[in-house]
């Protein structure tokens, strides 16, 4: 079975009722908290951070978390720069980092934001001011795409042009950063000669597909069949890593609109062991609110999560006992 290596991170959580119980705690987070959280991260051995956004668009709310000539710097964030904190403690820490390209059209609209000219402008505006920031540091490793649409049963070809073209843009930066994306719809994928043509045509480095079984569209032993196909369709193509992006969370009520919770140990072992045969990496949404490390000065997340980050430690020990 293969640990995680990785996780994603947010400054704000965008869905409200799922943030309950993290988002006002990781408001208040000073940049020296930030950093404690990466090297909390670390001490669980992984060495992959997704930043989920590098700014915030709603239909009312318009911020930046870096100094931007784009938006203002948010007003509910308290540290100063967040984004330098997480990069400075992941090179201390020898981890690699991707930085979002978002979201710079209101994150419950993905598709249009995909297609959108003046969202591309701005994004590529602040890539550049970001890049230039901090693109010095060691442990900035590559960008992340955070607009989806669902596979249903293939990307959508607006999809593809609007990955192609942020990676034409990225290589313009520094060609040798690495490119990421994390798609749903993992249990709707046709993986036949049409997918695979579609694989050989997306420019990215890594596709992390969701499990989705936090959000309850499938099951763990259900997920084995879809990454199993997934390595085939991957391997054929020979272009982007398979990667896992793994739920965490299971839901406090209703699915989508109450609050993220821990899942009990069990489930995340099994989902972990139903991706590790046909996967390179494994990466969870997320560690942030669902796991804490005990003392920690920068606790977010339900009060269990500090039995999660426990139960992760011991089950890591024995996984790591059986290599």
């Amino acid at each position: 079975m293969k640990p995680i290596n990785g996780t994603w991170l947010e400054i704000h959580h965008h869905g409200l009722p799922e943030g309950k119980y993290f988002n006002p705690m990781i408001h208040e987070f000073s940049d020296k908290q930030w950093k404690a959280k990466v090297k909390e991260i670390a001490s669980l051995k992984m060495k992959y951070i997704v930043l989920m956004g590098i700014a915030y668009t709603d239909y009312e709310i318009q911020e930046s978390y870096f100094p931007s000539t784009i938006y203002p710097k948010s007003k509910r964030i308290r540290a100063k720069e967040p984004i330098k904190a997480i990069l400075q403690e992941a090179e201390k820490q020898g981890m690699k980092v991707f930085l979002s390209v978002g979201f710079y059209g209101p994150w419950p609209q993905p598709y249009e934001n995909m297609i959108s000219e003046e969202v591309y402008q701005k994004a590529t505006k602040a890539m550049k001011e970001l890049y230039d920031l901090y693109g010095h540091y060691e442990s900035f490793y590559g960008w992340y795409y955070p607009d989806e649409t669902e596979i249903e049963p293939y990307f959508h070809p607006e999809f593809i042009q609007y990955v192609n073209r942020y990676s034409a843009f990225v290589k313009t930066l520094n060609p040798n950063l690495k490119t990421l994306i994390a798609p749903y719809g993992t249990r709707k994928v046709q993986t036949d000669d049409y997918f695979v043509q579609q694989l050989k045509e997306l420019d990215v480095d890594f596709v992390a597909y969701q499990d989705e079984v936090g959000v309850k569209k499938a099951t763990p032993e259900q997920t084995k069949e879809f990454y199993k196909n997934l390595k085939k369709a991957h391997d054929q193509a020979n272009r982007s890593k398979l990667w896992a992006d793994v739920e965490t969370f299971t839901f406090e009520g209703e699915v989508y609109k109450s609050a993220l919770l821990p899942t009990p140990i069990k489930r995340l072992e099994a989902q972990l062991e139903s991706v590790s045969p046909y996967v390179d990496e494994i990466l969870v949404f997320e560690y942030q609110g669902m796991m804490n490390q005990p003392q920690t000065i920068a606790f977010c997340g339900h009060p269990d999560s500090i039995q999660y980050y426990k139960d992760y430690k011991k089950l890591l020990k024995k996984i790591t006992k059986g290599k």
